[in-house]
């Protein structure tokens, strides 16, 4: 699978890029800025007794990152794993830094470059999402795409929690070595 462009030469002035993709058959934006990449769907390790939004860890470069199913964070079904199922990293500031986090989507779709002039401010209804998981509105004449906001979508104390859990198991299997 070929992974969208995420740089590239400088956008036009005053434009800014969004990553698009679908989760759970819908269409969603994200800034560009805090994705670190995008990889193919690969295995993932469950653990157990974890938030069902929580299917599992991967080995990125030998490190843990926790992957979260967006599907089920919004209460949504559990994403099916398909051909073009795929992880988007996303880098994420907590109490003590930053960590990726995987995120599963259905379908990774493109890279726009937006005119700031087309963001128009969240609905406070409507959306199908909590409100504070919505930045704002892209306008795309023919069609409004939400934008998420992924601090907040993936910042709450139950992922703080997940990745203190993932770090302390990259730890202990750092010393298994």
């Amino acid at each position: 699978m070929e992974a969208p462009k995420l740089s590239g030469p400088a956008t036009s002035a005053g434009m800014q890029q969004y990553l698009t993709f679908t989760s759970a058959g819908e269409l969603f934006a994200v800034p560009i800025a805090p994705i670190r990449e995008i990889i193919e769907f690969p295995g993932l390790t469950q653990i157990p007794l974890t938030p069902a939004f929580l299917r599992g860890v991967i080995n990125l470069r030998g490190a843990v990152v926790p992957v979260i199913d967006l599907a089920v964070r919004f209460g949504r079904n559990e994403t099916a794993i398909a051909r073009r199922t795929c992880i988007v990293i996303v880098e994420v500031a907590l109490e003590d830094g930053v960590h990726a986090i995987g995120v599963i989507v259905d379908a990774v779709n493109e890279v726009l470059e937006v005119d700031p002039a087309r963001l128009e401010k969240r609905p406070g209804f409507g959306t199908g999402l909590r409100s504070d998981f919505v930045s704002c509105m892209l306008n795309l004449d023919e069609r409004f795409v939400v934008v998420l906001d992924m601090e907040r979508v993936l910042s709450t104390d139950e992922l703080e929690q997940l990745v203190a859990s993932t770090a302390t198991a990259s730890s202990a299997a750092g010393a298994e070595v």
